[in-house]
Order: structure tokens, then sequence, then C-alpha cells
């Protein structure tokens, strides 16, 4: 069993509700869920959609071809009724879309959303509601789920609201019962329910995991979700949230914070990083912790605000003045950006580095459902020397040499120590000076001696599929879900595999797995990337002098579907 639902129409229509309240009954009932949205830089009017794919077995990525197709506005239906498979049905309202349907077109259902949310919920505003409710009707779903999802959601608002919700729900499940006979669609009932979240949910509870106590931000598409999640929870874990007046302030007001005793971290999309440059070099040369989430999305310039694109990780690994070390993570999946935003944390204070969690559009926004999270992989130790660890040094220098250039990093004004620095080049108590003996240990301090020791702290790609491929699709980041199912169909007929890095700087040794090895001895390799200029490809081939056979590369904003990808691999074979 594989389903997929779209859902079109303007923003403001309520979209993001039906998808969102559709993929929780999915994932509360015990099925896999893969959700994904597209919309445009508008508050209200476009078009925009958001597409569920349940299953009873794992599903990563979306497919061209749909079961049911939602449309809340005209458009949609030209748009998206040729992707509807042979038994798809388009659900519409003739009445609000002033749309009567060709005369042999017998899969498509008219459901009068708003007439029934005004009869028995009070208002048209219900319209979602019955939206949803007559999908599970039209799926021959239990619909106790969802009304227990709505006694919950509506709770505060007391027992009319409650009511108003329910009856429109199941007026729309019984119009949906009773005027969908040709529905042939068969969804068991199961059990153990699972855990749904998406890639900015796990951002936030990573960096909650982490210790993070300060997140500041200026709001920039797709980064926005990681302040609002850590503003909802600020409360239950201690976390002070502030929306700087921009990005600069941001990055400032996050190095601030880390120097002060806590740790911090600030968000932001390419054109705000670009912003943040002068500040992440100041975390470079004061050697202050902090972390940095960088949410891709097409540029040049505010290029798609909305849209997906893997097209900033030259900006990640080259930019701002100077040479430091950093570290740079790209999760593929929710549950990676759970693991390596906790980790980040940790090697950030450890290091005393900034460290930046690359993710894009596609990851922030799809839904990912697992069975449970590992709580015992997150980790959490306070590297700073605080006022009793503290008193006890008889002296203390923020900068002092020493054999691995880490430094003991204690908290200022928590004892009679001075803890200072400098952001011009400075000696080991933090002070300017000018000479070229001290710059040149300074260097070395923070830079050569570190970055040995940050190498060995990077995990190598993961592989999955034939131990020994002939065929290897290589990908970092968001990718991951899309190739993997394209690894599970081709399977059958070629011994192929995927390597994924979701930790991409300081590249990865060999040591623990030789990842150059399987490529030199496999017969075509392909590597693929979002992107025009193949970035991953060419720092693959600058740190390892290893050129893949092929590249598939796409750049229009949207994510792979399985389909196109097959048939791009298939081009190649």
């Amino acid at each position: 069993m594989d389903y997929s639902i779209k859902i079109c129409g303007e923003a403001g229509q309520g979209i993001q509700t039906i998808g969102d309240t559709l993929g929780r009954v999915f994932s509360r009932t015990g099925y896999h869920v893969f959700t994904a949205q597209d919309y445009e830089s508008r508050i209200r009017g476009g078009h925009n959609f958001y597409l569920i794919r349940f299953s009873d077995r794992p599903v990563y990525a979306i497919r061209e071809k749909i079961d049911i197709l939602i449309s809340l506005d005209l458009p949609g239906i030209n748009l998206h009724k040729e992707e509807l498979k042979e038994s798809g049905i388009l659900v519409y309202d003739s009445r609000s879309l002033k749309f009567i349907p060709p005369k042999d077109k017998t899969s498509y259902l008219d459901i009068p959303f708003e007439d029934l949310a005004i009869k028995h919920g009070g208002s048209k505003i219900m319209s979602n509601v019955v939206a949803v409710g007559a999908v599970l009707g039209m799926l021959g779903m239990d619909i106790e789920i969802l009304l227990d999802i709505i006694k919950d959601t509506f709770k505060k608002k007391g027992e009319p609201v409650i009511k108003a919700n329910i009856d429109s729900a199941m007026a729309g499940y019984d119009y949906a019962v009773k005027n969908c006979p040709r529905c042939s669609f068969s969804v068991s009932a199961k059990n153990n329910p699972k855990l749904l979240i998406s890639g900015v949910e796990a951002i936030g509870l990573g960096a909650i995991s982490g210790g993070c106590k300060f997140y500041t931000a200026y709001p920039m598409t797709p980064s926005t979700g990681i302040l609002n999640f850590m503003a909802e929870n600020s409360i239950d874990y201690g976390i002070i949230v502030e929306q700087a007046e921009d990005e600069i302030a941001a990055i400032n007001i996050a190095i601030g914070a880390s120097f002060a005793g806590i740790r911090a971290m600030t968000g932001t999309s390419g054109g705000g990083f670009a912003l943040m440059v002068e500040g992440l070099s100041l975390s470079g040369m004061t050697e202050t912790p902090i972390v940095i989430a960088l949410g891709q999305r097409p540029g040049p310039a505010t290029g798609f605000p909305t849209r997906t694109e893997q097209a900033d990780l030259n900006f990640a690994l080259y930019t701002a003045h100077g040479e430091f070390p950093r570290v740079i993570f790209a999760p593929g999946t929710p549950e990676q950006a759970l693991y390596l935003t906790n980790r980040a944390f940790d090697l950030a204070e450890k290091y005393q580095i900034p460290v930046i969690i690359l993710f894009d559009q596609h990851l922030a926004d799809s839904q990912w459902t697992y069975d449970e999270l590992d709580p015992g992989r997150l980790r959490y130790y306070d590297y700073r020397l605080r006022a009793d660890k503290l008193s006890l040094i008889k002296e203390y220098k923020r900068h002092a040499f020493t054999d691995t250039g880490i430094t003991p990093l204690a908290v200022p004004g928590e004892s009679e120590h001075l803890v200072v620095t400098d952001s011009d080049e400075h000696d080991e108590e933090g002070h300017i000076v000018e000479d070229a003996e001290t710059r040149i240990k300074m260097v070395e301090k923070r830079l050569l001696k570190k970055f040995p020791l940050l190498q060995r702290e990077i995990e190598p790609p993961v592989i999955y599929g034939d131990e020994r491929p002939d065929i290897v699709l290589t990908c970092w980041g968001s990718t991951y879900g899309v190739i993997r199912e394209c690894v599970d169909d081709l399977s059958g007929k070629y011994k192929i595999a995927m390597i994924h890095f979701s930790e991409l700087w300081p590249f990865p040794l060999r040591e623990k797995f030789d990842y150059l090895g399987l490529l030199d001895k496999a017969k075509i390799t392909i590597c693929i990337e979002h992107n025009a200029t193949s970035q991953f490809t060419r720092l693959f081939k600058t740190e390892t002098g290893y050129n893949f056979h092929y590249r598939i590369n796409r750049f229009d904003g949207r994510p792979f579907t399985i389909e196109e990808l097959e048939k791009r691999i298939k081009d190649i074979l």
C-alpha cells in the first residue's frame, strides 16, 4: 500500500492545516509518512500545494503520480489533474470554484466543503476540517484518531469550538462515504503510532538537547521555523529567544551570549548569512563557540525565497576573511538533523569554533515518521570553567598556548581572573599585539593544531545498498531520501548503492570507511546535487583527487521526484 494525496490552492486557504492534520492522522494510525510542501513567497493568493505520501513501508521522498487531488482553487485542477493515477480521484467544491467537470469524468468528486462547514460548523472557516474528514471517508479509515486530535488541539478553546470542528469533520466523512462509491482505496487499521517530525523541528530539538539557552535570528525562510520552534519551547526549557533587527545584530548578539557563558545559536538563509560574514570571523578570531543554522534556498539575491537548493556549500565553506577552523554538517533526514545539531553544540564548545548546520527548504519543511529516536545518542558536556573550577586556577590566560590549541574556556565574572579577548590579533591574555612571532603562534594554535583533531571527530559517509556495487550514487544533504528510494527501485536490476555525506567539513578521513576505494572499484559513479555547478563534486575532487564519471543536477527550486531521478539515472546507464 502506497498512497499520495495532494492538496492545492491559494495561500491563506488552509492548505497546510489540511496537510498537517492528515499527516498526524496517518502517523498516529501507524503508517509511514512523508510530506513535502511547495509554496510561493506571499501570504495570500498564488498557488501552493501540500503533498502527503503514506505507506505500510518506510517512504522518504515524493512520487509524481497521486491518488487523491483536493483542489481548493480552479488553477489547481488544470495544473495537477494530469498527475492523477488511473484510479485517482479529483475532489473539489463546484459551488465555491464555479467549476463544472466534463461529463465523462467519473473520477471527479464534488464535495460542498463550504456548505457543509456552514451547516455543521457555523462558519466556512471549517471547510478545512470538512476536507480532512472527507479524505478519511474516501479512504475508509476510522475517524476516531482525527476526533482525538481535534479535542486535543482545541481543548483550551472550549466545548463549543470542539463540537463545531467535530461536527464538520463528521459531515465531510459521512458525505464522502455516501457519495464516493467508486473509491477503491483500502486502508486497513494499524497499531504502533509513529513520531512525525519535520527538519526544522529536529534541528530545534537538537539545539535544546545540546544545551542551547540563547537563540537569536532575523526571520528568513527557510530558517524561520527554527525561530518559531525555539520561541514556542522557550519557557519549558529556559531559553532566551530574541528576534534581532537584522542578521548582523543576530550573530553578534549570539557571540556575546556565548562569550558570557551560555550556549548560543543563530539561524538564517543565504542572504542573511552574507551579513553575518564579519561576525563569523569574529567568532573565529576570538575562539567563541557558536552554532549557525544556514537554510539554503535558490539565489542569488532574493532568488526563490520559498524553494529549495544546495548552492551554498561553497559559501559556507569559504566565506569570512582570514583562516580559522569551522565544522559544516548537512543533515539529510530529520533524524540526522537532531543528532548533528546536538553534536554541533558539543564540537563548537569543545574546540571553541563556529559550527554550521547546512540544510535547505526541502528538508526544513518535509516531515518523516520514525518508530522512535534514540535519546541515548544525544550528549551534553559542559566544557567551560565555571566558578568553582576557575577559582582553583592560579593564572588564567584566555588564549594560552597549548599542545592541542584548545584553551580552558572560562566564564567572565565568576572569579577574580580576568577573562578578555580582542578581535585584533592578541596575546595569550587576549590583549592586542602587533608582533609577527605572536601572530604565527596564534594561527598555529587556532587553526593548525585544532584542525587535525577536528578531522578525527568527523564521521565518514553512510553507504546504503549493495556492499560491492557496480554503480554508486553519491550525494549530500537533503537528497538522501529520494536517492535511497531510487536504490531500492533499481536494486533488482543493478548492483547499486548510495554513499551519503552529512558531515562535510573537515572532509572525512578514510580510516573508518574507505569510500574512495569503493568508488574506484565501481564501474559507474554519479554525483547528484541540487545546484548548477556541482559544488560537492568539485570539493570531493579537491580533497581526494577523484572525479565522478557523471553528474546529475537540478536547480529549478524543486526537489527531485523518484520517477524523474530514476529516469535520469537510467539514461546514463
